[in-house]
């Protein structure tokens, strides 16, 4: 009985038939399995390489990242800075602006003060036109009285003339304060707008530039995102290949127990051969001599009939599935995987690439496995949902099956499955719309970017 599971989980993971085949055709498939694996290892070393780069890429970037936003601190810093600078030239403008309504009040009283001044100035210059100008003050001095009314008359004149100069020089310093304050007050009012126009345009660059920093974070956040998804997805692919190597060691192990039971069971059919030979050999001698001795008319003649023995290897049948809508197994290189109808063929869908085909049906409808194989990984995944991943080796291929969105599995890492077998039941887990199942067909292993699939429906029954 163990002979005949170890033969038939070797046949199951290599599909190469019979038990009893020559064993340089098992060698040489051992030979396909250690490439596979060897080559599975490869794979996992780069993809290895490529979360290492892929880490490095976002550590890169997550620096980039902080460097960003800490340059859009000290913008905002800058920029708030700068309002605050506005804020203080508003506030001198209106200040300045205060003081020119105030200027243009002492402007307006100094104006009426001129305005007084300049007609006792026309009425001084009339009276010198109607009386010839000086000879007032000399009719005045000749009209004395006395000495010292003379010498009083003479300052009074004196008096009067320095009044007039005073008056016109204090005309000619208002004119000028009054020039000066008004030039003083327009050249800091035009210095406080250039002052605040400057700060406006600084300000200006200044939002300029954090809007560039924020559309750099923005677009080092959407990078840094996919990376991390692509290395979610390539940590992924490396659990994967991970467990197909451990499928193909399984594969390997099996393989070889079998072909020393194999060979056991070689030597022990030409030892029993070889004692048959010696037994009927004795037995037909014995015969001759007897023969011999009964008669010499008859010509001497020996023999004997060889004993026809004829064995046949035990059959491994293909265990049917015990749901009457399980599909029926075909005698294809592989099996259809469920039954119902396709849904939704391989190709572009959303914008993205569909790697598999989508069999849908409502009720309970159990999932079979496409081909004889080893189950490489059996888990719930965030978009895959409940999913099986079945590693198979036919005439030297590696291949790998996908069973995705089931609603339960029913066949665990590690297990030997044939061909028809149920390994599950449909159903709509993870990124899933409705019942379904998701099912991908790779020619070679599972990678993240799923560059190995094939259309299933060009190798399975429609």
């Amino acid at each position: 009985m163990k002979k005949n599971i170890i033969a038939m989980n070797a046949s199951i993971m290599i599909g190469l038939g019979s038990i009893l085949a020559a064993p340089s055709v098992y060698a040489e498939s051992i030979s396909d399995l250690e490439k596979q694996k060897e080559s599975i290892q490869e794979k996992r070393s780069g993809v290895e390489s490529n979360i290492s780069d892929t880490e490095k890429k976002i550590d890169s970037l997550q620096d980039k990242q902080m460097t960003a936003e800490d340059q859009i601190a000290a913008i905002e810093a800058k920029i708030a800075e700068s309002a605050k600078k506005i804020d203080a030239k508003n506030a001198e403008i209106t200040q300045t602006k205060k003081e020119i309504e105030a200027l243009k009040e002492e402007i307006k009283v100094l104006k009426e003060r001129i305005a007084k001044r300049n007609e006792v100035l026309k009425e001084r210059a009339l009276s010198f036109q109607e009386t010839g100008g000086d000879v007032n003050y000399l009719e005045v001095l000749f009209g004395s009285s006395s000495f010292g009314d003379l010498v009083d008359r003479v300052g009074a004149v004196a008096t009067i003339a320095e009044a007039d100069r005073d008056i016109l020089k204090q005309h000619e310093l208002d004119k000028k304060d009054l020039e000066e304050k008004q030039k003083a007050v327009e050249t800091k009012l035009a210095s406080l707008e250039v002052a605040k126009a400057e700060l406006l345009e600084i300000q200006k660059q200044q939002k300029q530039q954090k809007q560039e920093k924020d559309a750099l974070v923005k677009k080092l956040k959407q990078q840094t995102e996919k990376h991390e998804h692509e290395k979610m997805g390539l940590e992924e692919e490396k659990a994967n290949l991970a467990a197909q190597e451990k499928a193909i060691k399984s594969a390997i192990s099996l393989e070889h127990q079998r072909l020393a039971e194999l060979e056991a069971a070689r030597k022990k059919a030409a030892a029993e051969a070889k004692k048959r030979a010696e037994q009927e050999a004795a037995q037909a001698a014995a015969q001759a001599a007897s023969q011999a001795s009964e008669s010499k008319k008859q010509s001497t003649s020996s023999g004997y009939s060889a004993k026809s023995n004829s064995s046949s290897a035990p059959s491994t049948s293909q265990p049917s599935s015990n749901v009457s809508s399980a599909p029926a197994v075909s005698s294809g290189t592989f099996t259809r995987p469920s039954a119902g109808y396709v849904s939704s063929t391989m190709g572009e869908r959303w914008n993205k690439q569909h790697a598999g085909i989508d069999i849908a049906a409502s009720g309970t409808v159990p999932v079979v496995a496409a081909a004889d194989g080893v189950v490489s990984r059996s888990y719930f995944s965030s978009s895959y949902g409940n999913v099986i991943f079945v590693t198979h080796s036919i005439g030297g291929q590696q291949w790998t099956t996908v069973y995705a969105h089931l609603s339960s599995r029913q066949a665990s890492e590690g297990a030997v499955v044939a061909k028809g077998q149920q390994i599950g039941i449909m159903g709509n887990t993870g990124h899933s719309y409705g019942q379904h199942l998701h099912f991908e067909l790779h020619k070679g292993p599972w990678n993240y970017s799923k560059s190995n699939a094939v259309n299933p429906l060009n190798y399975i029954p429609n």
